[in-house]
């Protein structure tokens, strides 16, 4: 659902109806009935709207969700309300995503990036594990502007650009910064998809999950290893991975998982033996919705009133 309030006030402002404005930018009435129902128009009109008004595209319209928990998320991240659900998700799971992958930033250090976007910096801390950090916040950002948007190749890779963006890999001619790897890499001393089948196996996994009626947690954990499996990029896949899972949590309305630092090496025998043991990573995930149950709980929200699903 959209909210085209943004556009009335507009329009009120210079005395105009939606059918004049219509007429005048050469709109159908076919899109002015979209606005009137609150569904999503095309960009391009959005565009020469916001070119009429002199104003940016945001200042006209923004996505309702009925799922309130991400309602909720949204309205905290589109005014940066301090100390709120919002900001301790960007935090914890910003510290323990990239603490997993060898970070040397602490908890505090990551929160006070987030808050004042400034750093007190300690000898030993890589300049990349910083800018990684920034980058983080803002791919959440973006899962949670595109959280109900289908998964797509695009999404993954646009993930991938955000958090390696300004990173010493980002200049790095063979690293492909938003692309999938050029180079074979392992994990864990497995052989993960070469370069040339990265494409055709995501695709593969892609067709498969979207064509899903009614997405589970479980069918989002057994996307996860499937996605790490492939290892798409040259780096930075376990974060991917996890902020995939997060954008598609709240995209089915199920609560998200934050894995926790400390209970790395469970995660990491989770995805080493899901081929013979499913339940080692399905409990550490099902843990890290227990840490944001709790994270809810210190707001006063109810998983029943929060528009998720158990």
């Amino acid at each position: 659902m959209i909210s085209y309030s943004g556009l009335l006030q507009k329009l009120n402002e210079k005395g105009l109806t939606k059918t004049a404005l219509a007429k005048e930018l050469g709109i159908s009435s076919r899109t002015v009935a979209k606005i009137g129902r609150r569904e999503k128009i095309a960009d391009y009109v959005l565009e020469k709207m916001a070119a009429f008004f002199s104003c940016s595209t945001d200042e006209l319209c923004r996505a309702i969700s009925d799922n309130s928990l991400l309602q909720m998320l949204r309205d905290e991240k589109d005014i940066r309300m301090p100390g709120g659900l919002y900001h301790e998700l960007q935090v914890r799971m910003t510290y323990n995503s990239n603490h997993i992958e060898g970070s040397k930033l602490s908890e505090d250090q990551t929160r006070l990036i987030f808050e004042t976007n400034t750093i007190d910096i300690g000898e030993g801390i890589p300049v990349d594990d910083i800018i990684e950090t920034v980058n983080h916040f803002r791919a959440i950002d973006f899962c949670i502007d595109m959280a109900e948007e289908p998964l797509t190749e695009d999404i993954i890779k646009e993930l991938h650009r955000i958090l390696k963006q300004s990173t010493k890999d980002s200049t790095l001619a063979w690293f492909a910064v938003g692309d999938y790897k050029k180079r074979a890499n392992m994990v864990g001393g497995r052989e993960t998809a070469k370069p040339k089948e990265v494409a055709p196996r995501i695709k593969a996994l892609l067709a498969e999950y979207e064509a899903k009626t009614a997405v589970t947690i479980n069918d989002i954990i057994g996307f996860h290893y499937a996605f790490e499996r492939i290892h798409p990029f040259q780096d930075g896949n376990g974060r991917v991975g996890r902020l995939i899972a997060l954008k598609e949590c709240l995209r089915f309305g199920l609560i998200p998982f934050i894995i926790e630092d400390v209970k790395k090496m469970y995660y990491y025998r989770g995805l080493s033996e899901w081929e013979c043991e499913k339940g080692y990573l399905t409990d550490i995930c099902l843990d890290g919705q227990d840490t944001f149950r709790k994270l809810m709980s210190m707001f006063d929200i109810r998983v029943d009133s929060a528009g998720i699903s158990e």
